[in-house]
């Protein structure tokens, strides 16, 4: 099953992001506890962390600081090495689109070979701008 994320005004999309499979979503997160978050899960990074990733939403005053708290990791993710994918999606995307990642932000992306972390930032500014939730589908 797919994650897409949406923000939404009165039942009508403005806007959403298909992050991939919800496992995807967690090895995103996973890699954000164990490359960026030395003294435990959700410590530097609570907005994005201690969210259920299966179900709910982020309400727009919790969109700020999601915001705040993916600029920082994708400053991070600049700086550290990429990873190998794993087996799936992300290979075919990244072959079809000529993604050769340099580093960890450039590793993680949606399935259209956009930088996912970028579409996730531009997501939670629109929630806050607008004062709307970010729904889980």
């Amino acid at each position: 099953m797919g994650l897409y994320l949406m923000v939404s005004d009165g039942g009508k999309e403005v806007s959403g992001v298909e992050v991939g499979h919800y496992s995807d979503f967690a090895l995103f997160r996973k890699t954000v506890a164990e490359k960026l978050e030395p003294k435990g899960c959700g410590t530097r990074f609570p907005t994005l962390m201690q969210h259920s990733d299966c179900s709910g939403e982020w309400m727009p005053s919790e969109s700020r600081k999601l915001v705040t708290e993916l600029e920082e990791i994708a400053a991070d993710f600049k700086k550290l090495p990429p990873v190998e994918f794993a087996p799936g999606w992300q290979q075919h995307v990244a072959k079809g689109r000529g993604i050769k990642p340099s580093n960890l932000y450039e590793c993680f992306f949606d399935p259209a070979g956009k930088p996912l972390v970028d579409r996730l930032i531009s997501l939670a500014r629109l929630s806050s701008e607008r004062q709307l939730p970010i729904l889980f589908r």
